[in-house]
Parts: C-alpha cells; sequence; structure tokens
C-alpha cells in the first residue's frame, strides 16, 4: 500500500467519524486560535503604544522631577510630589544647551471651565510658549501666547479644539471670556485639532501661561515636568548627558551625588517597551500553548479508544498482507490529518476575531495595527502537524503491533 492509499483511507476514516473527529481537534482548535489571537493582539497593543510615543515624537527628552535609576520611574510617577524641577531650569535649558530648538515646562491640573450656561471639565496645563513647537502642533484660530506672557502670569487662555467646540459650537470664540477656578480668562487662541497622543485626549485641553497657572491657579513655584524637542535624534544621547551636567550644577548636586531629577527621551522608553511587551506576549503565547499539549493529549486517548474498535480491521488488514509499517502510517495520518484540520481551523478563528479587535480598536480611535503574520500561521500549522506525529506514535505503535491472528478472533 502506497502512502497515498494510507492518506485516501486515513480521510475516509475521519469522514465517517466526522462528530468523533470534531471533537477530538477541539483542543488544538482552541489552542491555535489562541496562540494566534494572544500573538496578534499583543502586536497590536504594542504597535498602540509604539505609535502613542511616535505620535509625540521620537526627537523628545523629558526631565522629570526626583532621582531614579536608569531602568527604573522616578519617584513623581507614583503620585510622590518632589518639587526641586523649577522654571527657571527649563530656561536654562533652552539658552545653555546646543541642539536644543524647543522648550516647555508643565504644570498640569483638572478644573472646570465655563461659558455662559456651558460648562466642561478639563485639563488644564499651565506652558511656555515653545509649546507648539515641542508639541508639533499648530494655532487654528488666533494665536499662541507670547515668551513675555508666559512670564507675566496674564489671564489668558488656548482652549484645545474640542472644548472650544462644546463651548462655544460654531462661534467665534476669540476675546471671549471664560471662567476656571474662579478666574476669568481671555480666549487668544484654538488649537488644531490633534486626537489622541501620548495615551491623553489632546483635544479636551486648556493652556494657559506657566506663570498664571503657578501664581495664579496652583499656587505653586515648582514645575511638574520639563520637556524638549531636539534638533536631530542622533544628538539626544549628548543633549541628555548636557541636561544632566546642567541640572546637577544648578542644584549644587556633586558629580558622584544622587540627583533630584531624572532625563528621559522617547528612543529609550519605545526600546524599554518593546522589550517588556515582547517578553509579555511571548510569556501568554507559551501558556496558551499548554492547552495544544492537553489537545495532543486528547487526540492520543482517542485514537487508542479508535485502535480498540479497529482490531479485527487490523488483524484483516495483516492477514491480506500489510506490514507494521503501514499500519503505523495510517493512524499517524489519520492523527496528523485530525491535528492539521484543526490547527486550520483555529488559524482560521483566530485571524477573525484578531481583525475584529483591531476594526473595534480602530473604530474606538485607537492607531492599532492588524498583525496576523504568515510566519505565525505556518508555525500553527506546523506544531498541529508536530503534535500530530507526536501524539500519533504511539497509538499507531499499539495498533500495529497486533497479532492478526488474535485480531481476527476479537470479538
Amino acid at each position: 500500500m502506497t502512502l497515498l492509499d494510507s492518506l485516501k483511507l486515513s480521510v475516509s476514516v475521519l469522514r465517517t467519524n466526522k462528530i468523533r473527529s470534531f471533537l477530538t481537534s477541539l483542543g488544538i482548535i482552541i489552542g491555535i486560535a489562541a496562540v494566534i489571537i494572544i500573538m496578534s493582539v499583543g502586536a497590536g497593543a504594542q504597535s498602540l503604544i509604539i505609535n502613542q510615543l511616535n505620535s509625540v515624537g521620537t526627537n523628545l527628552v523629558g526631565v522629570l522631577p526626583g532621582a531614579s535609576d536608569e531602568n527604573g520611574p522616578p519617584a513623581s510617577v507614583f503620585g510622590i510630589v518632589v518639587t526641586t524641577l523649577k522654571y527657571e531650569d527649563a530656561v536654562a535649558i533652552k539658552k545653555q544647551i546646543p541642539n536644543v530648538i524647543a522648550v516647555s515646562s508643565y504644570n498640569s491640573g483638572v478644573g472646570t471651565i465655563s461659558y455662559q450656561n456651558n460648562s466642561v471639565d478639563v485639563n488644564f496645563s499651565g506652558v511656555m510658549s515653545d509649546y507648539p513647537l515641542v508639541e508639533d502642533t499648530e494655532i487654528l484660530w488666533g494665536r499662541f501666547f507670547t515668551e513675555d506672557e508666559e512670564r507675566g502670569s496674564l489671564r489668558e487662555i488656548v482652549l484645545g479644539y474640542q472644548v472650544n467646540q462644546d463651548l462655544f459650537g460654531s462661534d467665534n470664540s476669540i476675546g471671549k471670556r471664560v471662567k476656571m477656578k474662579k478666574e476669568s480668562f481671555e480666549v487668544i487662541g484654538v488649537m488644531k485639532e490633534r486626537g489622541t497622543a501620548g495615551f491623553q485626549n489632546q483635544d479636551d485641553i486648556v493652556l494657559i501661561p506657566v506663570s498664571t497657572a503657578q501664581k495664579i491657579i496652583l499656587g505653586v513655584d515648582h514645575v511638574n515636568y520639563i520637556r524638549m524637542k531636539i534638533d536631530a535624534s542622533q544628538n539626544i544621547d549628548r543633549v541628555t548627558a548636557d541636561v544632566k551636567f546642567l541640572l546637577r550644577d544648578r542644584h549644587n548636586i556633586r558629580i558622584d551625588g544622587d540627583a533630584d531629577f531624572s532625563v528621559r527621551n522617547t528612543k529609550d522608553a519605545i526600546d524599554t517597551l518593546l522589550t517588556i511587551t515582547n517578553a509579555l506576549k511571548f510569556f501568554l503565547a507559551a501558556i496558551a500553548a499548554i492547552s495544544l499539549i492537553v489537545g495532543g493529549v486528547g487526540v492520543m486517548n482517542i485514537m487508542l479508544a479508535a485502535v480498540s474498535e479497529r482490531i479485527r480491521e487490523v488483524g484483516l488488514r495483516k492477514a491480506v498482507g500489510a506490514r507494521r509499517i503501514h499500519i503505523m502510517i495510517q493512524f499517524i495520518l489519520e492523527t496528523m490529518a485530525i491535528t492539521i484540520i484543526g490547527g486550520i481551523i483555529g488559524i482560521v478563528i483566530g485571524f477573525i476575531f484578531s481583525a475584529l479587535v483591531a476594526l473595534v480598536a480602530n473604530y474606538l480611535g485607537y492607531q492599532w495595527d492588524f498583525a496576523v503574520s504568515l510566519n505565525s500561521i505556518i508555525l500553527g500549522t506546523t506544531v498541529a502537524a508536530v503534535i500530530g506525529l507526536v501524539f500519533g506514535i504511539y497509538p499507531a505503535s499499539k495498533a500495529a503491533s497486533l497479532d492478526p491472528i488474535v485480531a481476527l478472533r476479537y470479538e
């Protein structure tokens, strides 16, 4: 009997027992689908993070208050208030560090902004005049405040696109006065629509001069963080070192002393996040792959039961000249057919589910890439075939070892 004859016979047997064949392959279907979905969703989530960071800009360097080691976050990330970073630090960076083309400090908070009978809950930020350059955004209507206005504690405000729509609709808002934190502000500009960047909706924020935020709204003399734009990404490492040296000098910290600030850049953040998300993605895929082993054991159990049911068939085939290898090949092919078909169904299910996740995520406004690679499909099919081969050997060997005389007399 040729290999093709054995394959045809195996397919015929599976067709005869369609329901049992499907139930046998169910564990493989679930396992392969789970691996495909986890890998795809993990890649999509990874792309979301990277896209968000790229939308902020890859040539940015940030300074956060509070010390940290090179791999850990500073204390301010955990909500601890650190007051060591000042507006004057940002001014010094802008004036003294080469390759820095724009700098802004940030003082952030939440509040309610109102105009006549309309009110909107917003995030507000006290920023410097370089904010549009740092954030790579533009003014849609009106203007942004100047360097003199950022220091003058003026009650001027620039509205995010959505805030302007909620308060004024189609009316011209420039020159109108709005209230926030019981203070009256003149609207001098409206930002261009940006959407979500850096995991924050940039259209529902309002911007005021940093001195106004510090002295009038928040009553503080420190800043939450500083962000600067570099002229070219290849200069990031040099600027990072220069900023550390400058701030150590300004804060009277020895070279070997612990700094009271942390300098980070988006390039390092992307590299770190890629490492973390890749490790997490493959760890979860490995856990999902355990179900494939369980599915393989289930296939082996069913095939062992099939051997018991087909003892007379095996005896008859041996009696007419079938050799041990022919019996083994037939049962191994049956097992592999079950697992490969289950693997293909699992790949299709995983593909459809991953596509739906990407579709929903993009519909909700997230930059989520649909990522089911050809390699993962090939890997899924190969794994299913290997499982069929590995878990089919023992039932096939047991069937092939049957004595034909005993098998023919079996009832």
